[in-house]
């Protein structure tokens, strides 16, 4: 899917590869390199990060662009066309799209994503780094769409699973970068809310089509406008990010690398 590389270590949790290439039985296959994080070890190529530092100084002709506009062109260099149309990676074996879902991964799946942005709700509302709390209550909040989701997939006589132990390794891998990096979990909380947005949004329709009489899930609706939910929270990352060194704004687009992969094997799981 992209050009991740994850490779899981020693983690008595779960045992896993993530590869954005392309996807295999095995999961995704990732080889970044010398950064640990729990449950998974990422390191960035020097290449890759040379190519993020260049985005991150210039625009597409040589204009300024805003930060959350460098982090959404380092988010497109690791999407292929068929996952958005600004994506610049090149697909290698058959799209997700082109693959059947499965309504008992799909189970798995939601509830991996509501521990996740449970998390990070938490997080903004706790408000350990006091910029966090301008991130509470922006709308695109998850959580409770996807609690009555599950609970309308129990009424229809569904079990319901339990997180799994990448996803509970990765919610605990943001509360530490809530704690410790603020520009890295800023990074993460830009990524899975923007392309639930966009992304999510597809995935969620084909899904419907699919395996669920084309129901629409409360995962995939919003109170109020969309596009001016996600514009005011571009106006506060981009105020946030004013304040952060160049090394620092470097530093978050980096990171995205992680936040992709974790997406990655995320949304596999849905086809597993």
């Amino acid at each position: 899917m992209a050009l991740a590389a994850a490779t899981l270590g020693s983690s008595p949790l779960v045992s896993i590869s993530v590869s954005a290439a392309r996807m295999n039985s095995s999961g995704l296959s990732v080889s970044f390199g010398a950064r640990r994080v729990p449950g998974i070890s990422v390191q960035i190529h020097s290449q890759r990060r040379s190519m993020v530092m260049a985005a991150a100084a210039r625009g597409e002709e040589g204009a300024v662009k805003t930060f959350v506009e460098e982090m959404r062109a380092t988010a497109m260099r690791l999407h292929t066309k068929d996952q958005a149309g600004e994506g610049e990676k090149e697909l290698k074996g058959p799209s997700l799209h082109e693959q059947e879902p499965n309504l008992e991964a799909y189970l798995r799946f939601l509830v991996d994503s509501k521990l996740i942005f449970q998390t990070l709700e938490n997080i903004v509302n706790r408000a350990a780094v006091p910029c966090y709390a301008e991130f509470r209550n922006t709308g695109l909040e998850r959580s409770e769409a996807l609690k009555k989701d599950l609970k309308w997939f129990g009424e229809q006589g569904h079990t319901i699973p339990e997180p799994s132990a990448l996803e509970t390794t990765y919610a605990s891998y943001l509360e530490e970068l809530s704690k410790k990096d603020q520009q890295a979990f800023f990074c993460h909380f830009y990524n899975l809310y923007f392309a639930q947005s966009a992304g999510g949004r597809m995935t969620g329709k084909k899904i419907a089509e699919k395996i669920l009489n084309k129901k629409e899930l409360e995962f995939y609706k919003w109170e109020g406008t969309l596009s001016e939910l996600l514009q005011n929270v571009r106006k506060k990352l981009n105020q946030v990010a004013s304040s952060w060194t160049q090394e620092e704004k470097n530093h978050c687009l980096e990171e995205t690398e992680t936040a992709f992969a974790y997406s990655v094997d995320r949304l596999r799981k849905i086809f597993t």
